[in-house]
């Protein structure tokens, strides 16, 4: 699976990375779900400041999705991948 990472300053000016942003393609039935659910991560990192300088965006969505889309989700991008 191909996977993108980010890197932005939050509100008060402090360095975030977020990682594992999986990468699909625009006719993908999950790319919308993943754009919304990304805007929705980064927004909440923006205005929050922590002491976390990174955060996982595969875990986020392991705890934000449906189970079964979840694993749907992954396991297709394993299969296009090895095809």
């Amino acid at each position: 699976m191909l996977y993108k990472s980010l890197e932005f300053k939050n509100i008060v000016g402090q360095k975030v990375k977020i990682i594992e942003i999986p990468v699909l393609e625009k006719n993908n039935r999950y790319h919308f779900m993943i754009q919304v659910r990304l805007q929705v991560f980064i927004s909440t990192i923006y205005n929050k400041p922590e002491q976390k300088s990174c955060y996982s965006f595969y875990d986020y969505l392991k705890r934000k999705m449906k189970w079964s889309d979840f694993i749907d989700l992954f396991s297709i991008q394993e299969f296009s991948n090895n095809a």
